[in-house]
């Protein structure tokens, strides 16, 4: 059964000594914005951790599979279902018939965790119809602006034979001292209930949102944590109180330092919720 409330929810973490979300336009350093010089993280790198972790967590458990993986080759993704429901595939096009077509982008659903939660595009060459996904992410902030460190580094062991004289090779690497990052996230009941999105599903997400840094350790993301995740559950499906009245309501403050330079560590802010404001609403900190 798909969940019946609508959810919004704040979510924030952190990162010390590493490179959070790099930028390819820009050989890879962190993501900012040019103009506040805050910290950004897209939220596909935040997708693809919960993806990674929901995979790892839930090896071999019907209906959690993820259809957007590393070496995943979506066509023959998109194939299984027609080979399960034994419908023969027409090149880029659903079947005519629409129930056999509802039929396959359900089996899709049914079968990957991540097309349950962000939907997908799936109109390929094999063609499994298009999802909009009850579960949406904003880009994630840092609450202070960052200062990006370019760090150089050694290797002792060299690529080619012709550079065996030099002993070692030089490279280089960026990272963000300290920034704490925030993001928005929504959750439909009324998209829920097209993709079949569950209260397990749902239950397994909080958990990844919780937990995926802890499986997601390199040395170029350093030290990253899961801070904070406060979740407002509305009484119903449509809801009753605008999202952002709900964000507007949790606050952060810098009580080290001062507001507008770069932090030095989790300690330098104080989140506070005011909670009981709105009607209809209840407020849980799961961290």
């Amino acid at each position: 059964m798909s969940i019946q409330n609508r959810y919004e929810f704040v979510y924030f973490f952190d990162v010390t000594n590493g490179n959070p979300n790099g930028d390819p336009d820009a050989g890879n350093m962190p993501r900012l914005d040019p103009e506040s010089s805050k910290g950004l993280v897209t939220d596909v790198c935040l997708k693809r951790k919960i993806r990674n972790f929901v995979e790892l967590a839930n090896e071999n458990q019907a209906g959690y599979e993820i259809y957007v993986k590393e070496k995943s080759v979506l066509n023959l993704q998109n194939k299984r279902a027609y080979e399960a429901l034994e419908i023969e595939p027409e090149a880029k096009k659903l079947p005519k018939d629409e129930a056999k077509a509802r039929d396959i982008t359900a089996w899709m659903c049914k079968n990957f965790f991540d097309i349950r939660s962000f939907g997908a595009v799936m109109t390929t060459e094999v063609n499994s119809g298009q999802v909009r996904g009850p579960v949406q992410l904003a880009f994630a902030q840092s609450i202070d602006p960052i200062i990006p460190l370019e760090v150089s580094i050694t290797r002792m062991a060299v690529t080619n034979e012709k550079d065996l004289e030099k002993e070692r090779t030089m490279g280089r690497k960026y990272i963000v001292p300290y920034a704490l990052y925030r993001v928005h996230g929504f959750i439909s009941a009324n998209l829920a209930a097209k993709t079949g999105f569950s209260e397990e599903d749902l239950q397994k997400l909080w958990q990844a949102l919780q937990l995926m840094f802890e499986h997601d350790r390199s040395a170029a993301r350093g030290e990253m944590a899961a801070r904070k995740l406060i979740v407002f559950k509305h009484d119903s499906a449509l809801g009753s109180v605008p999202a952002h009245k709900l964000f507007d309501s949790v606050k952060v403050e810098r009580i080290n330092g001062e507001s507008g330079t770069p932090a030095t560590g989790f300690a330098d802010y104080q989140i506070s919720i005011e909670k009981d404001k709105f009607n209809g609403v209840s407020v849980e900190e799961l961290l």
